[in-house]
């Protein structure tokens, strides 16, 4: 196959995803059963549709492992730092909409905003002698946000399973976390701070800058695109062959 496109291979995005291609006239037929990982779409027969979870699409695009794929912006940001040197975002998808927050304790009534954040931040050092703890599995973000705003004294829990319930638990005082309605977080006692709001994410039809781009695979890209584009309301290949290595 010229063109290696991974998606998401379970869940509420794959659902979304599938019906996003149907109605660009794309329709998703996996080649080994209804539990397979290999796909293809019918009339594109260079495109080797993978189907992976969303955080390995990231990952893979992170790596060059795969042309293109669709996943979260909050994972490639994630993945990515630098994401525009790594990645090109050729289409927002229009679903998959969620914001990645810094949340505290509702009882932190005198702290709403990241420089009370900081207040509270110093304070804490000078008097636990450690410094405050933010739960997160957003790392990369979380520095790059807490930098922008000239804090510093904190340190990152990485966080494995549900964020929201660390401060409860005693295992941070702050968290990092995704949001689609706050619910969870004030089911948790949890307030988002007024400038918070680290990323407002959807789902991103993205393409890797470091893969190995073939005149084979260029021409898939440009066929598939192509198809694309009534669906995104403009031309999208162009953009895209501007950035790609030579």
């Amino acid at each position: 196959m010229a063109l290696t496109l991974a998606l998401p291979s379970k869940g509420r995005l794959k659902e979304a995803c599938d019906a996003w291609f149907a109605e660009a006239g794309l329709k998703l037929e996996q080649t080994a059963g209804a539990r397979g990982y290999r796909a293809q779409f019918a009339g594109l027969p260079d495109v080797d549709v993978m189907l992976l979870s969303a955080g390995e699409i990231a990952s893979s695009l992170l790596e060059g492992d795969v042309h293109m794929g669709v996943t979260g912006e909050d994972l490639l940001r994630e993945a990515a730092p630098e994401l525009e040197n790594r990645m090109h975002l050729v289409a927002p998808m229009g679903f998959g909409f969620a914001n990645v927050v810094v949340a505290v304790s509702q009882y932190w009534i005198d702290v709403s905003t990241m420089a009370d954040l900081d207040d509270v931040c110093a304070a804490y050092a000078a008097a636990h002698r450690r410094r405050l703890r933010v739960a997160t599995k957003y790392a990369q973000l979380t520095r790059g946000f807490f930098a922008h705003a000239g804090i510093a004294d904190y340190r990152i829990v990485p966080s494995s399973g549900a964020t929201e319930g660390a401060p409860a638990a005693g295992t941070a005082e702050v968290i990092v976390d995704i949001t689609t309605s706050g619910a969870t977080l004030k089911a948790n006692g949890l307030k988002v701070l007024d400038d918070g709001v680290i990323l407002k994410s959807q789902a991103r039809l993205a393409a890797s800058l470091t893969a190995e781009w073939s005149a084979e695979a260029r021409a898939a890209c440009k066929a598939l695109l192509s198809k694309l584009d009534a669906k995104a309301g403009r031309p999208l290949y162009p953009a895209l062959a501007e950035r790609l290595p030579t």
